[in-house]
């Protein structure tokens, strides 16, 4: 008996695991955000908004997972402000990826996106509530193997590992952008589909 509950629950970990990484790690807002900073303004300069991202999208976790997404619902004007404050910031910052000098110009020239601009951006990301909602609702039909803890914890450490890996994708990029005309056309490209994710992620 006890091997067969083990064996449960490895199954619906591995579940777990797959469609958080499908679901929650598809481009959207956050994480095309976190690779074109990455992009733009190198590795270290860019962990602190990538930080704010992973501990605001962790919010939304526990968000969906306290049941209160029903009653953020339910305030008729607060959706409306939290869709115009996150495309508001999500314009600002394509306009600052787009605008990013090379990077060996932007060491002290760049204005770099901060940890309080990659929280508020997770926290007013509507793709975020959808896409955990939609691993969660997913994890709690089955039968309970796991847990809710465990969920919760799986559900975090995947947050980290999708975002760091955006994070690290960028980066990747990086060495090209030392060329002005390269770099130029990679933060334009990035700062286009940031803008587009977005849209997309705003469809009803």
């Amino acid at each position: 008996m006890a091997a067969g509950i083990g064996a449960q629950s490895w199954q619906q970990l591995l579940a777990l695991v797959m469609a958080a990484a499908v679901v929650m790690g598809s481009p959207g807002p956050a994480t095309i955000s976190v690779t074109a900073i990455g992009a733009a303004f190198g590795l270290r300069p860019s962990l602190g908004y990538t930080l704010g991202v992973v501990l605001g999208t962790t919010v939304v976790l526990l968000v969906v997972a306290a049941g209160l997404v029903g009653v953020l619902a339910s305030m008729p004007g607060l959706a409306p402000l939290l869709t115009v404050a996150s495309a508001a910031y999500i314009l600002y910052l394509a306009f600052r990826i787009a605008t990013a000098p090379p990077l060996a110009e932007n060491e002290n020239k760049a204005a770099r996106p901060t940890f309080l601009g990659g929280l508020m951006l997770a926290v007013a990301n509507p793709k975020a509530y959808v896409a955990i909602g939609a691993v969660f609702a997913g994890a709690s039909a089955q039968a309970d193997a796991l847990g809710v803890p465990t969920r919760l914890l799986v559900l975090a450490a995947m947050i980290v590992a999708i975002h760091a890996i955006w994070l690290l994708a960028g980066t990747v990029f990086a060495r090209l952008l030392r060329n002005p005309l390269a770099s130029r056309i990679i933060n334009l490209v990035f700062a286009a589909t940031l803008v587009l994710t977005t849209a997309l992620a705003a469809l009803p």
